[in-house]
């Protein structure tokens, strides 16, 4: 995969926030152009690490600015035509927006301005409440058409049992097969 325009939005999954950096890297060293796009959250610092330093790193990597509010990612379907775009991490915050249409960050008008246009979407999810208040509303998005999936799992059955999360290294690949109109297989991991 080369040549293809990727809007690449982050929600507030910090946690997560370091997983996403290789496969971010790998996109753009494989010819890509990235546009961050960024939730309200990601301006949050916390304890794994400083808002401006994460916006620095992904801004670095893409070599473009954040996106951060809705009137800029707005023109997302209309003016920018990405080829996909991802979000990773994507959080049951985010998950619960999706599937129930709203719209008020720009990582949900950027989601909303893709699908509008028929275009392919890809979501890493990344929720502590994913086999619980979040489950209903992954559901839903398993059913939209132009939504693709990160295969994901439970991180840790043990310490946390209704924790889900996508397993980056397959971010790519996946993308690579949304384009295409594919799902990548399996969708749920063990």
């Amino acid at each position: 995969m080369r040549g293809k325009r990727i809007g690449f939005a982050i929600t507030g999954s910090h946690c997560t926030f370091a997983n996403i950096i290789q496969p971010m890297q790998e996109l753009v060293d494989a010819g890509n152009t990235l546009l961050p796009i960024i939730s309200p959250s990601v301006h949050t610092d916390t304890r794994f690490g400083a808002a401006d330093e994460w916006i620095k790193t992904f801004e670095g990597i893409t070599g473009n600015p954040v996106i951060d509010s809705i009137l800029e990612a707005e023109p997302v379907g209309p003016k920018l035509n990405l080829d996909v775009v991802v979000v990773a991490p994507c959080t049951g915050n985010t998950v619960a927006r999706l599937a129930n249409a709203i719209t008020d960050t720009a990582v949900t008008m950027a989601v909303k301005a893709q699908l509008r246009n028929q275009r392919p979407v890809v979501l890493a999810i990344s929720t502590n409440d994913g086999l619980a208040g979040s489950a209903r509303n992954i559901g839903a998005l398993l059913d939209k058409r132009h939504l693709y999936f990160v295969p994901f799992g439970q991180d840790d059955p043990q310490g946390k049992p209704r924790s889900l999360v996508a397993d980056m290294t397959k971010l790519a690949s996946t993308v690579e097969a949304a384009i295409q109109g594919e799902q990548i297989q399996p969708i749920l991991l063990r």
